[in-house]
C-alpha cells in the first residue's frame, strides 16, 4: 500500500471523495453510471477514550462522488476497507509518523478499489503520472478495470494519482483481492519485517519466538512464518478460549496463554509466560503492550529481542500516565537485551522481495490467516473499528464497501473468490 500523500482522501484534505472537475467529459465502461453522492465517514471529534460512533466518527451521505482530473486522474470503486488499529492513532493530534485525519476530512484507511475512468492526461505523462516517482507506487498507469490498492479513506469512490498506487498484477489467480490488505499486504509485510529484521532470529531453529495477539492480523502472521518458514518454538497469547484454539489448533504453535486468565496481574501472566517457555523468551513480538510487555520483559533470555509492533491495550486510554511506561524495563539492562519500534513504510524499497516470498509462502501453506469480512457496505465501516478495538475479531478484519462492477484486465483477474461473510451489518 503506498504512503498517504495530500491528494489522497485519508490525509490532510477531504479532496479526493469530492474532485475537481476533469478537463475531458468523463468516459465510464459500457453498462456503468455513477450515482451523484456517496457515503463517507468523517472525523467528527478525536476520541477520548474508547471511540465514540455517530460523535467521534459519522456518516457523511451526501458527498459528491468524485471526478477524475489531472492532479488525481484515476476514478477507483471501493471494494475493501482495511481496518487496523493504526487507524486509532491517525484520529489523535499527537505527533507520528505520519499527519493526523483532519477534522471534517474523510477517515483514512487503506483498500482495495477497481479503476472506473482514467484522466487522458495520465496515458499522456501529465501530473498524475508517478515517472520519477519515489512514493513507492506502481509506474505504469492502471488500466479501466484494473484492481489496486491504496489509501483512498472511508467512502465508496475515489480519486487518486498514479504514484499513490499499486496495481496488483502480482496477486495469485483465484485468491480474494480482500488478502491484498491482509497476509499478502501491509499486515503481512509488517510481519515480514518485524520479525525478520527487528527480531533478528538467529538460524530460527532452538529459539523461541513469544507472539502477542496471536490471533490477530498480525499476530497470526508472524506465528507461521516462525514457526513453519524459521522452525522455531513459537507461543502464542490470546484471550479467550475460542481465540486460543485457533491459535493452537489452526495456527498450530507450540503451547498457547490466555492472557484474560491472567485478569492483567503481570504476576500471573509471567508464571502463565514462564511455564509456556521454560527456557525463556529469545524473541518477543508484540501487539498489545501494557501488563503483558512487562511480564515477557521477564522472562525474556539473555541477548533477547523485544519486537515493538503495537500497543492495542493503550490506545484508547483517556490519558497518558507519567512513568507509566514498562516497569520492568531494566530486564534489557540486566539481560544484555534489547527493545526496538519500527513502521513498515521504512521498508517500502524492499516490499517487492518481501511480497514475493509471502505469496510463495502462503501457496505452500506456511503462512495463513482468517479473514473478518463485516458486510453492509461502508455503513459498517465505524462499526467494524468499534469491533477491532473490542478484541470481537480473529484474523484480518476488512469491510467489504462494494461488489465489483468490471472484470480485471490483468492476467490473474477476473476469478478470484469471494472471501467468506463473517459479520453482516444493515
Amino acid at each position: 500500500m503506498a504512503r498517504p500523500t495530500a491528494s489522497s482522501p485519508s490525509s490532510a484534505e477531504p479532496a479526493s471523495p469530492g474532485g475537481a472537475s476533469p478537463a475531458a467529459p468523463l468516459r465510464l465502461p459500457p453498462g456503468i453510471s455513477l450515482p451523484p453522492t456517496q457515503t463517507v465517514v468523517r472525523l467528527r471529534r478525536r476520541p477520548v477514550g474508547a471511540i465514540r460512533l455517530g460523535r467521534d466518527l459519522a456518516l457523511d451521505v451526501s458527498t459528491p462522488v468524485p471526478a477524475p482530473s489531472p492532479a488525481a486522474p484515476l476514478l477507483v470503486h471501493v471494494l475493501y476497507l482495511s481496518v487496523d488499529p493504526a487507524m486509532r492513532g491517525w484520529m489523535s493530534a499527537a505527533r507520528s509518523y505520519i499527519p493526523p485525519v483532519k477534522l471534517g476530512a474523510v477517515m483514512r484507511a487503506g483498500g482495495v478499489a477497481e479503476v472506473l475512468a482514467v484522466h487522458p492526461t495520465a496515458a499522456a505523462g501529465g501530473t498524475g503520472s508517478s515517472r520519477g516517482s519515489d512514493s513507492g507506487g506502481s509506474s505504469a498507469v492502471p488500466a479501466v478495470g484494473d484492481l489496486v490498492t491504496g489509501t483512498f479513506g472511508m467512502c465508496e469512490f475515489a480519486t487518486a494519482a498514479v504514484r499513490d498506487v499499486e496495481a496488483l498484477s502480482w496477486l495469485p489467480r483465484h485468491v480474494s483481492p480482500a488478502l491484498a490488505l491482509g497476509t499478502l499486504g501491509m499486515t503481512g509485510l509488517t510481519a515480514y519485517f518485524g520479525l525478520l529484521r527487528v527480531g533478528a532470529p538467529a538460524g530460527g531453529r532452538g529459539e523461541t519466538v513469544l507472539v502477542s495477539a496471536a490471533a490477530g492480523a498480525t499476530g497470526s502472521v508472524v506465528c507461521g512464518i516462525a514457526k513453519n518458514v524459521l522452525g522455531c518454538r513459537v507461543v502464542g497469547v490470546a484471550g479467550g478460549a475460542a481465540k486460543c484454539a485457533y491459535v493452537r489448533d489452526t495456527l498450530g504453535v507450540d503451547a498457547v496463554v490466555d492472557y484474560k486468565a491472567a485478569r492483567g496481574s503481570v504476576g500471573a501472566l509471567t508464571k502463565a509466560l514462564a511455564r509456556a517457555c521454560p527456557d525463556g523468551v529469545d524473541i518477543y513480538f508484540d501487539n498489545v503492550g501494557g501488563p503483558l510487555l512487562d511480564a515477557a520483559l521477564r522472562v525474556l533470555s539473555r541477548r533477547g529481542r523485544v519486537v515493538l509492533c503495537g500497543a492495542i491495550s493503550q490506545y484508547n486510554a483517556r490519558e497518558r500516565v507519567a512513568g507509566g511506561g514498562p516497569a520492568e524495563y531494566v530486564q534489557l539492562l540486566v539481560k544484555s537485551a534489547r527493545m526496538e519500534g519500527f513502521i513498515v513504510l521504512d521498508y517500502a524499497a524492499e516490499y517487492a522481495a518481501a511480497r514475493a516470498a509471502l505469496v510463495r509462502w502462503y501457496a505452500e501453506g506456511k503462512v495463513g490467516g482468517r479473514l473478518e469480512v463485516v458486510r453492509g457496505g461502508i455503513r459498517a465501516a465505524p462499526q467494524a473499528l468499534a469491533m477491532l478495538f473490542r478484541g470481537d475479531n480473529t484474523g484480518k478484519m476488512v469491510v467489504e464497501v462494494g461488489n465489483r462492477w468490471l472484470r480485471s484486465a490483468l492476467p490473474g483477474g477476473g476469478g478470484e473468490r469471494r472471501p467468506n461473510c463473517n459479520r453482516v451489518f444493515r
